[in-house]
């Protein structure tokens, strides 16, 4: 196990005064089998006249804000500490088929397995992810027949990492996929878009976790990979989670080609990043604006 104090803020300053503002925040550790919350604690300058924590349509835990004073500036300081624990090893050679697994998340006009059901919401296009051919041939050489799903993950995983460069202010939460595809660079959620497309394409589920990863050297990594620390830290991070039965739901990171596991935090988890953005709003008033996110994610003993 590993104890994590993570610090997240985050600064609006606006160009003329917000009269009034609604925010949604993703900022609470999910609870899971393989982590645990110990403390949480959100502070806001200006305070909220309102606040209210609910459970999202995807289980996640999500703090509703309104503002109804104006201000120039908002301040959003979490504070956390979680525990993570080791996850079971996932062998892909144990999965079914990618073909199966296809067929099984195909409607059939009947009523599915609650699991698979549950899936299905995973499987179709959002609004940061379309489903395009173009996703499918890309990954098409990951997808031979009969490969074991996972396997088929874990290709795909390799190649968006070989293929596709780390490169922060190239790309915007609004830059479009086809883009990312075409020019080969983003970041983590961009990364993470373009593999859930690439499965989504071919009738597959997958899902955006969104999250904190720990700096620290590369463990775990496939061989092709280069060496060095871990690349996405200092802000929040993305990954991909996969349906692949009958080992169920497989947490991949395509920014870095590895599993997830004890260095990674995850926060919650929807079908892309607009379900699961950790800060977002409406406002009245402001102007232009400028934002500022910091994050850092410190080891410590429990």
């Amino acid at each position: 196990m590993q104890r994590y104090h993570i610090r997240h803020e985050t600064t609006y300053s606006y160009a003329s005064d917000v009269l009034h503002a609604h925010h949604l925040l993703h900022l609470v550790p999910r609870p899971l089998p393989y982590q645990q919350g110990v403390s949480f604690d959100l502070a806001l300058t200006p305070p909220a006249d309102q606040r209210h924590d609910v459970v999202d349509a995807f289980g996640n835990v999500v703090t509703r804000l309104e503002l109804r004073h104006a201000h120039r500036r908002l301040d959003v300081i979490s504070e956390l500490q979680v525990d993570v624990h080791a996850r079971r090893p996932a062998f892909a050679a144990l999965t079914d088929p990618w073909e199966t697994v296809r067929s099984d998340l195909s409607y059939r006009g009947c009523s599915p397995a609650r699991e698979r059901l549950a899936a299905c919401r995973f499987r179709h296009e959002s609004p940061y992810v379309r489903i395009k051919r173009m996703f499918t041939e890309y990954a098409e050489d990951c997808f031979p027949p009969r490969r074991p799903i996972l396997a088929c993950a874990d290709a795909l995983m390799g190649k968006l990492h070989r293929e596709v460069e780390y490169a922060p202010g190239e790309t915007t939460t609004e830059t479009p996929l086809h883009e990312v595809l075409r020019d080969r660079t983003g970041v983590c959620q961009d990364f993470a878009h373009l593999m859930i497309a690439c499965l989504r394409s071919r009738g597959l589920a997958a899902s955006y976790v969104s999250g904190y990863l720990r700096a620290r050297p590369r463990t775990g990594i496939a061989s092709d990979s280069s060496a060095g620390e871990l690349v996405g830290t200092g802000a929040s991070h993305a990954w991909v989670s996969v349906y692949s039965p009958p080992l169920g739901w497989v947490d991949l990171d395509p920014t870095n080609n590895c599993r997830v596991g004890v260095d990674h935090v995850a926060l919650a988890w929807g079908r892309d990043f607009g379900d699961v953005s950790p800060l977002r709003g409406v406002i009245l008033g402001g102007g232009s604006h400028q934002l500022q996110v910091s994050v850092r994610v410190e080891p410590v003993t429990p």
